[in-house]
């Protein structure tokens, strides 16, 4: 999403607490002490997500089976692909332990599929979006402040493409955009950033060549059958990602304290889904402890609830998605959001921490 320019924290006034710290010691005080051990025993799962993926493709292939049936499998590829990238996510983390090669090698599992190779991800994810959640313009995962469309206004029309920017495009924006983010990231952010120093590039941009090549592959293989092979699965597994992703952060203040809490936003969705995806629903909390093993994250969530009602803010799935198309995405200030091709259309966030926190929801306050 961020496009490439010098990052620059945004202005003060800011919004926030710095009590970050106290918050995590806190919690590793009341918790359990298992909540925070590695879960080596979780990555079990990708044996059946494997199995899913590629006997769904080997069926839609060979069955001879008709469209809708191709259809139905096509989906269900696709969400489990997207559902091996949360895990994948959880074990680059360290919340599985292993060594780094085994890790990589799930990461390949996970991440490949989305072209984003294993050690690129650590790098942009859990090194640079970490350290810089919603922090002006550092942030690789954000649409960052206008004094970037204010130096370079071409990047305007790449805010078209965005969730609440009000062009039709835009509600297709969710079943590309990760793998399209992290080619931006690669291409241009990981170029000139400070942050990217070091990291072996060309490297990662051979590796996402490979994948890409992968998916070529798989799609002359399918030849007509790539509709349900290789097109609907990518779509359906961004869309999954994406869906989680952009809400994380999005509808939440900039910071200079890097404080889950105010940046950060958890989402309530169905149970099944919860666990499908492995609870990456629970993000303020997987801010906190990026370490942390997700099927113990509901007891940072309750405790968060309990302590923090009025600070924890975790609206339902639909209610975040619908606030991210009818809100525009460009940081005007740290709590207000701007659309720079539309200068007078703006939204005041403040209003939401009422109204999406736990005292709101439990109040019964609609976001807008």
């Amino acid at each position: 999403m961020n496009a490439a320019v010098q990052p620059e924290s945004i202005r003060q006034p800011m919004f926030g607490e710095q009590d970050e710290r106290a918050l995590r010691d806190q919690m590793r005080k009341d918790l359990p002490a298992d909540t925070f051990q590695t879960q080596r025993w979780r990555v079990i799962w990708f044996l059946p997500l494997q199995l899913v993926i590629w006997g769904g493709i080997a069926t839609i292939l060979l069955a001879g089976l008709p469209w809708y049936a191709n259809l139905a499998l096509g989906l269900l590829v696709g969400h489990t692909v997207g559902s091996q990238a949360l895990l994948a996510h959880e074990v680059l983390h360290g919340a599985m332990g292993m060594s780094r090669r085994w890790q990589n090698f799930f990461g390949w599992l996970g991440f490949g599929p989305m072209v984003a190779p294993p050690e690129f991800w650590r790098k942009w994810h859990n090194s640079v979006h970490h350290a810089h959640t919603n922090m002006g313009d550092a942030d690789p995962d954000s649409f960052g402040t206008m004094r970037r469309y204010r130096v370079d206004p071409k990047q305007k029309r790449f805010t078209k493409l965005a969730p609440g920017s009000r062009t039709w495009y835009s509600y297709l924006f969710l079943t590309y955009s990760f793998t399209f983010h992290a080619q931006l990231v690669l291409w241009k952010q990981a170029k000139r950033r400070k942050q990217f120093r070091g990291f072996n590039r060309r490297k990662a941009i051979v590796q996402s060549l490979l994948c890409i090549a992968g998916w070529l592959t798989l799609a002359v293989v399918s030849g007509p059958l790539a509709v349900f092979t290789v097109v609907i699965p990518f779509m359906v597994a961004n869309a999954l990602g994406q869906g989680y992703i952009l809400t994380n952060h999005f509808l939440r203040p900039q910071t200079a304290t890097n404080n889950p809490l105010d940046n950060s936003m958890s989402v309530r969705t169905l149970p099944v889904l919860d666990r499908l995806h492995f609870r990456f629903s629970h993000h303020v909390e997987h801010h906190f402890f990026p370490k942390l093993a997700s099927n113990k994250a509901p007891r940072l969530r309750e405790w968060l609830e309990t302590h923090y009602p009025e600070r924890y803010v975790c609206p339902t799935h639909w209610e975040a998605i619908r606030l991210l198309y009818s809100t525009p995405r460009v940081y005007a200030s740290a709590t207000e959001l701007g659309d720079p091709n539309h200068p007078d259309r703006t939204f005041d966030l403040l209003p939401l921490q009422g109204k999406m926190n736990v005292t709101g929801r439990k109040a019964g306050l609609r976001p807008i």
